[in-house]
């Protein structure tokens, strides 16, 4: 495939608003999970949630996308000037020719639970001012960003769980290389909500201290909510060095089980050599992966075996989800901002709360940061049903 161009990109989660924070939070092992206060969630569990989302305010003539999830997009594209990266494309290519793709899992799920809290206790009627197309539809995040910067090119959602934000690249590549869009804003965002944190625990995936990736006694996820964002444009010829390019996609639908992957990882595996594939490299030309790592057992085995298989026990490795947590939806976005840092900062990141890792998966899984050149990184996102995308960055030399 073409490389192309991560012109601009930003991220916001629980360990800080955009790229200077988040790179701040990684060199100095900084993790964003604590105990979940989080509205009325009576659970032991940790989560990673972003201070000040209710505090952000929706422009007026938008007032109908009024949630939590579109509050957190907000605050997220208005870090790092990456509107005004989007508003000088738009002046470049034109509003139609900037496509719109956002991954996310359960949207403005929230408004909806607390729509019916407020519901008339006769009737059962949900309030006047619930606006189910606007607030919670899954569309409703890529549609508010549509509108937000104005654009009149074509906008989709993505909702593959937690795969959803990595295939959006995929989604905006494929469209790219059609001629019908020049440039695509591309990202995940998801929040914290009532039925993600239940439906989670009732499935004993949740864990009752901050999770543990590829750790020996992991036990569960920590549900993380952020937002992240990318502006891909096709590459020129002429680029800075510290430039960041897609160099690869690789999707691959096991549709082993609703919630387990296969437990010897052939979908993340067949994902992973799509994307090495795609980027004409082969495995040892890859210096980092970001694991999908979610620290449940079945999750970080399966995906253990599939990298050792193919890579071996040499590459360095790691799941960031120990600093932010599982933000859902949005995970392949917000990692796929850490491994632009990684390229262009030289920075591997540890995994973090990992304290005696699996000795059944011979990774080379970093346990402290590590400094060196970096020329390509992979980065894994898998979801339930099998639904799976590796991509690759690299650096423009």
């Amino acid at each position: 495939m073409k490389p192309l161009l991560l012109s601009h990109f930003t991220a916001t989660s629980c360990i800080g608003r955009g790229l200077e924070q988040t790179l701040d939070a990684l060199r100095h092992n900084r993790s964003g999970l604590a105990p979940c206060t989080f509205e009325t969630v009576d659970l032991a569990t940790w989560v990673g949630e972003v201070a000040g989302v209710d505090e952000v305010c929706i422009p007026p003539h938008l007032a109908d996308y009024d949630c939590r999830n579109n509050r957190l997009a907000q605050l997220a594209f208005t870090q790092d000037n990456f509107a005004a990266a989007v508003q000088a494309a738009a002046a470049k290519y034109g509003l139609q020719r900037i496509g719109v793709f956002i991954g996310t899992s359960t949207s403005g799920i929230l408004e909806t639970e607390l729509a019916y809290r407020r519901r008339d206790p006769v009737s059962g009627a949900l309030p006047d001012d619930f606006r189910y197309a606007t607030q919670h539809n899954t569309f409703s995040v890529a549609d508010f960003t549509r509108h937000y910067f104005g654009l009149t090119g074509p906008a989709v959602a993505v909702s593959s769980a937690c795969s959803s934000s990595a295939k959006v690249f995929s989604s905006a590549r494929r469209m790219m290389a059609a001629g019908l869009i020049d440039a695509a804003v591309v990202g995940g965002v998801d929040s914290l909500c009532l039925t993600t944190l239940y439906g989670f625990n009732s499935l004993g995936l949740t864990a009752a201290q901050a999770c543990r990736p590829y750790d020996a006694a992991r036990d569960g996820i920590s549900i993380g909510e952020a937002g992240a964002f990318a502006l891909l444009e096709r590459a020129p010829a002429q680029l800075p060095d510290d430039a960041v390019l897609l160099l690869g996609v690789g999707e691959s639908s096991d549709a082993y089980h609703m919630s387990s992957p296969h437990p010897e990882g052939l979908g993340a595996r067949m994902a992973m050599q799509a994307a090495l594939g795609a980027a004409g490299l082969t495995p040892g030309d890859i210096d980092y992966i970001n694991l999908h790592g979610t620290a449940t057992p079945s999750n970080d085995a399966a995906e253990g075996k599939a990298v050792a298989a193919l890579f071996g026990a040499t590459t360095p490795c790691s799941s960031t989800k120990g600093a932010t947590g599982h933000t859902l939806g949005a995970a392949g976005a917000v990692e796929a901002v850490i491994c632009a840092l990684t390229l262009q900062h030289g920075l591997l990141p540890a995994g973090l709360n990992t304290r005696q890792l699996d000795p059944a998966l011979t990774l080379d899984y970093l346990l402290a940061n590590r400094t060196q050149a970096v020329s390509h990184v992979m980065s894994n996102s898998f979801g339930f049903g099998g639904t799976n995308c590796s991509l690759i960055f690299g650096r423009a030399h």
